[in-house]
């Protein structure tokens, strides 16, 4: 009955009611004024709701320019990218999925309480939804209750190792303090990319600084995210208008895209401003409540961070222009791959939230962000290739309807992260060597991590730094203070 209403209440309200709802919550429960803990859900609601109203916009003006790629090349891929929004409809949908909706509310508090992390990850309760996506497709495969919440349990352990990880990382590059992005679609690419950007780094990749500040410095008006947004859509536009350019239609999309896409750049900063000031409050009230403990305690030792929804860091400007630069590689990429099935569309939109942890990790390199962005994307196309067939059969259960010209349906956005779809393999196996191994290398990873975890974070920043310039403009502008 608890979960049943949980469900019910995600389906009637949705992420922009329920995600303020949470953080007034955690406001109160912080002990955070309750004028400031009203303002703080209202700003958090204001901003998810304007990230929906920009991407819903967004995506009908996009779309029919990635559509027209696509057409001109005369590839048919067979399966078909339907968004992470159905995607999260069909995991809300499936009885494994709900009972790990209840289960990772309890297990990520007690986590954090007993300080096996210093992540607090029901701030982004929504996007449990990842986890419960791959645990209904081993419970398709397995029948077995048990597997299914297993592999969600271990996919959330090795999450959150991932998150904490480059959770500094992420907090400063994107300048919101102690808060840091944690889910699993999003934070699975970080040790790729960690790795990726030391071999980038030695190549002398480093040298070539594509960050805004450099654009801007380099270029003048045209380095501007105004300017920027301009080039990056008529580009967009132009691509997917080859065959057409002798109509005045196609110039008419052309020169829509190139407007649109220049809006998204400029508007996307001023409404994640107004979703930073939700987290204000919450921040200020933690580090006086955490140096209150400390120096009750003796422990001046724990720095903790809060779990946000992905949409912080995507009017970011570094992590705009990736992304936008992503969607016309990627689609040519999922066209050359061989044995790629999937081909990639509602999800492009997002490969701004999909590519910020990389970019964090690069401190804003461009270049090595669609480097390593384009890699990590086309090896997850293999993983969502392989995925499909089940996803499928899942989706269809709880009575999703496929499109009458595809065979089979994915996700883009959440269902191509490699190293899950391993931690899934190796579930979906029912092999207890396989599933051992998964454990034994969370574990040591774990324990390495604790006992290094000042010197690997200190790593990240100066690998971050390397071979750019240390200032790091603001991302978004300066939000008022709440109250």
């Amino acid at each position: 009955m608890f979960l049943q209403t949980l469900k019910d209440i995600f389906d009637t309200f949705g992420a922009p009611v329920f995600v303020p709802v949470v953080i007034f919550i955690i406001s109160l429960a912080m002990k955070v004024e309750v004028k400031k803990a009203l303002y703080s859900a209202l700003y958090a609601g204001i901003g998810l709701f304007g990230f929906n109203l920009l991407t819903n916009a967004f995506i009908p003006i996009i779309m029919p320019v990635v559509q027209n790629m696509v057409k001109s090349t005369g590839v048919s891929l067979p399966v078909f990218d339907i968004g992470w929004q159905a995607t999260a409809i069909v995991a809300y949908s499936t009885r494994v999925g709900m009972i790990f909706l209840g289960l990772a509310l309890v297990l990520q508090i007690f986590l954090f309480a007993i300080k096996w992390t210093n992540v607090f990850q029901p701030g982004d309760l929504w996007n449990n939804y990842s986890y419960m996506v791959w645990g209904s497709m081993v419970y398709l495969i397995t029948d077995s209750m048990f597997l299914a919440i297993a592999c969600m349990i271990v996919l959330n352990l090795y999450s959150l190792l991932f998150s904490e990880l480059f959770a500094k990382r992420w907090s400063t590059y994107f300048q919101y303090p102690r808060v840091t992005i944690v889910q699993l679609h999003h934070v699975g690419s970080i040790p790729f990319a960690i790795a990726l950007n030391w071999v980038l780094n030695k190549l002398g990749a480093s040298k070539i600084n594509l960050s805004p500040d450099a654009l801007q410095k380099r270029l003048g008006i045209f380095g501007e995210p105004i300017s920027l947004g301009l080039i990056l859509g008529l580009l967009l536009g132009l691509l997917g208008n080859l065959t057409s350019l002798g109509q005045l239609a196609s110039w008419g999309q052309i020169a829509t895209v190139g407007i649109a896409t220049s809006a998204i750049m400029v508007i996307f900063p001023k409404v994640s401003s107004i979703f930073a000031q939700a987290f204000l409050p919450l921040t200020e009230t933690a580090k006086k409540n955490l140096k209150k403990s400390n120096s009750k305690s003796g422990d001046k030792s724990r720095e903790w961070y809060l779990g946000v929804n992905d949409a912080m860091g995507y009017g970011e400007t570094a992590t705009l222009t990736s992304g936008i630069l992503l969607i016309p590689i990627m689609v040519v990429l999922a066209l050359i791959l061989p044995g790629n099935e999937v081909l990639p569309l509602v999800d492009l939109i997002a490969l701004p939230f999909m590519i910020q942890g990389i970019v964090a990790i690069t401190n804003g390199n461009i270049f090595k962000s669609v480097i390593i962005g384009a890699i990590w994307f086309s090896l997850g196309l293999y993983a969502a290739t392989y995925t499909a067939p089940l996803f499928t059969e899942v989706a269809k259960g709880v009575g999703v309807t496929i499109p009458a010209e595809t065979l089979l349906i994915t996700s883009f956005g959440i269902l191509t992260s490699p190293v899950t779809a391993l931690i899934f393999l190796a579930f979906l196996s029912q092999s207890w060597l396989w599933i051992g191994v998964v454990l034994a290398i969370y574990a040591v990873a774990y324990v390495l991590f604790k006992k290094k975890k000042a010197a690997i974070v200190d790593y990240l920043e100066r690998s971050a730094l390397y071979g750019s310039t240390p200032e790091k403009q603001p991302n978004h502008e300066q939000a008022p203070q709440v109250g």
